[in-house]
């Protein structure tokens, strides 16, 4: 069956009562539940009422839709539609009205037939009378589950006279309950502490510093006030205005409690009250691991310790002296490492046209003394060679391993080698003798009257030179592959214009790589900072620009890695003076304000009292400048 529709023009309540007379035999024909067609008929009723009152015309159209055509695709549909008819001056939007139909009618039900109103009136009341059968069901439904609902009241009136005579004898259960979870809490608040306190303490490797933490750990909810006492190395600790108990603690290596009465600590001698604190009792715990280190003096933070409290404190007590023996032993490996890595570092010579200026910085986190290391040195042929280099790594290994390589460079360079022979002959030395150590360097070699730098890089950043005007251009040559890896490679010169007033910059990746950054950008930044600098402080205080280009780059956060910078500047070299003649030679002794002349070779005394300063307190680096005049 295919869709059918009509429509019906509304102008009176006769015609909206004949339409919905012949609606309503149409869903019975249909079969739909009786109480969805008076929910349906009295919604249409309605709808009507209210579309008379507007007055005018109005359109009532109904379709049929059969089962599977869309949108429903399951069930038949009765759609409804009332809208204003043509030529009506309202304006409302169409109303629509669908009811589900389980069976399309036999007749056609859109052909009218004759009913009278007596009929329509009768059917109406067979509807009424079929609503109210269903009512009274429902009302019969609505007591029975009324009668089961104060059954079950009754039930539950009973079941809580059993709860009442079971509670009172679940409150002590549940007193002691509360009574194991407080001690429990507490346990679980004093094993928190324990081991948050022991990760702060654990943390540092300054042992001034985590005695600067433990006050700020434990007061005021463990102590009213805190004191540290470390020893030196003498073998006794004096005692001065120690109380007696703190004596006592760094002699015998017990904890030792003053108060008025005895505390019974678990695992703490008592003694008599302290006279420097007679109000509050003093808990004084020896720090040891081998050795007692020191003492820790808590002031109760009320009338007295409490047990479970102290057995806290003492395993706190007995951590803090592991990490203060372990934070001596740090500074005492890198005060090693740092006083071999200073001894290695190199006193910059003097060159003809060549100003030479560096810096070194530890980094600042860590063990700070690492394997970055510059180097410059004369050869026999009058050339110079300038060398910055990088061992992975840090500590004590990687500051031998530098001053191996720097030696090894030193006595390869002799025979004349160019540097990517150097380097090459550094990478078999490495790659042979430590296979699992790496390194990176850059070497430039300069002649003196010679505008060309020869220069070779091994896995390192890549140098930068600044021209006169103050272009800056990054050599960026395949740098070849970290000395050491286990891969036979020979490394390639490069070769570039060095002009008069020209710099160059070699450095490590310390100074442009962060974690949180990109080394391009690094590189991007010293060459921005090396552009801005005047060619007047270049040439007349190198040293004081090699400081002033760190300071932008360095400032930001803290180093994870040591920091080496060797700047490069060519200026004009001395010119060789004939030998003053015996008329010369007078006028320049009676000329007594005459600054000394230079020779080739000969460093004039304000060359030689230029800036070279050799630093690595982790504030201001290696550095040197020197100039011939």
């Amino acid at each position: 069956m295919t869709d059918a529709s009509r429509a019906w023009t509304i102008r009176s309540p006769a015609d909206a009562a004949g339409a919905r007379v012949l609606l309503a035999r149409t869903a019975t024909r249909a079969d739909v539940p009786v109480i969805e067609q008076a929910r349906f008929l009295t919604s249409l009723t309605a709808h009507l009422r209210e579309c008379l009152g507007h007055g005018g015309a109005w359109e009532l159209s109904l379709r049929i839709r059969p089962a599977g055509a869309p949108p429903t695709h399951t069930r038949g549909q009765l759609e409804v539609t009332v809208r204003p008819a043509a030529g009506t001056p309202h304006d409302s939007p169409p109303w629509r009205l669908t009811l589900a139909c389980p069976r399309l009618p036999c007749s056609d039900p859109l052909v009218p037939e004759e009913a009278g109103l007596a009929e329509a009136l009768l059917a109406a009341d067979d509807d009424t009378a079929t609503i109210l059968a269903r009512l009274d069901e429902q009302e019969e439904l609505v007591r029975f589950h009324r009668e089961e609902l104060h059954q079950t009241n009754q039930g539950v009136l009973a079941l809580h006279a059993e709860l009442d005579a079971s509670a009172l004898a679940q409150r002590k259960l549940l007193a002691a309950e509360r009574d194991a979870r407080t001690e429990a809490e507490k346990a679980r608040r004093l094993l928190t502490f324990l081991a948050d306190a022991s990760a702060e303490v654990t943390s540092s490797l300054d042992h001034e510093d985590i005695m600067r933490r433990l006050p700020r750990l434990l007061v005021p909810q463990y102590a009213r006030h805190v004191d540290v006492w470390i020893f030196d190395d003498a073998p006794s600790p004096p005692g001065g205005q120690r109380p007696a108990a703190a004596v006592a603690a760094a002699r015998t290596g017990r904890p030792q409690h003053a108060a008025a009465h005895p505390g019974g600590l678990p695992g703490v001698d008592d003694l008599p009250q302290s006279r420097l604190d007679p109000t509050r009792p003093l808990l004084c715990l020896p720090l040891s691991v081998r050795r007692t280190l020191g003492v820790l003096t808590l002031a109760a933070p009320g009338p007295r310790f409490d047990p479970d409290t102290c057995l806290m404190l003492l395993e706190l007590a007995r951590r803090i002296g592991i990490a203060l023996d372990h934070a001596r032993r740090y500074e005492q490996h890198r005060d090693t490492a740092e006083a071999l890595q200073r001894a290695q570092l190199t006193e910059l010579p003097t060159a003809d046209g060549l100003l030479l200026a560096a810096r070194y910085l530890p980094a600042t986190r860590g063990l700070n003394i690492g394997g970055d290391w510059y180097d410059a040195f004369p050869q026999p042929d009058g050339s110079l060679l300038a060398v910055v280099g990088d061992v992975t790594g840090h500590g004590l290994r990687a500051a031998i391993m530098m001053g191996h390589l720097r030696t090894a460079l030193r006595a390869y360079a002799v025979e004349g080698d160019s540097p990517a022979q150097l380097l090459t002959r550094l990478h078999r030395l490495l790659r042979h003798q430590q296979p699992e150590l790496y390194a990176t360097a850059a070497i430039a070699r300069f002649r003196p009257g010679d505008p060309t730098v020869v220069w070779a890089a091994a896995g390192h950043p890549p140098p930068l030179v600044r021209t006169p005007d103050a272009t800056v251009r990054v050599l960026d040559a395949k740098p070849g592959i970290m000395l050491g890896v286990p891969v036979p490679h020979t490394y390639q010169d490069h070769t570039v214009e060095l002009p008069t007033g020209s710099t160059l910059a070699l450095y490590t990746d310390g100074l442009v790589e962060r974690r949180a950054r990109l080394i391009d950008l690094g590189i991007g930044r010293l060459a921005r900072a090396l552009s801005s600098l005047s060619t007047t402080g270049l040439r007349d205080d190198l040293d004081a620009a090699a400081e002033s280009l760190l300071e932008p780059l360095l400032d930001d956060s803290e180093r994870d890695d040591d920091v080496c910078l060797l700047l490069c500047h060519t200026t004009l070299p001395a010119l060789p003076r004939p030998f003053p003649d015996a008329r010369t030679a007078v006028t320049r002794v009676r000329s007594s304000h005459a600054e000394p002349a230079g020779l080739p070779g000969v460093t004039s005394p304000r060359s030689a009292g230029g800036t070279r300063g050799v630093g690595v307190d982790g504030t201001r680096g290696e550095s040197g400048c020197r100039e011939d005049t």
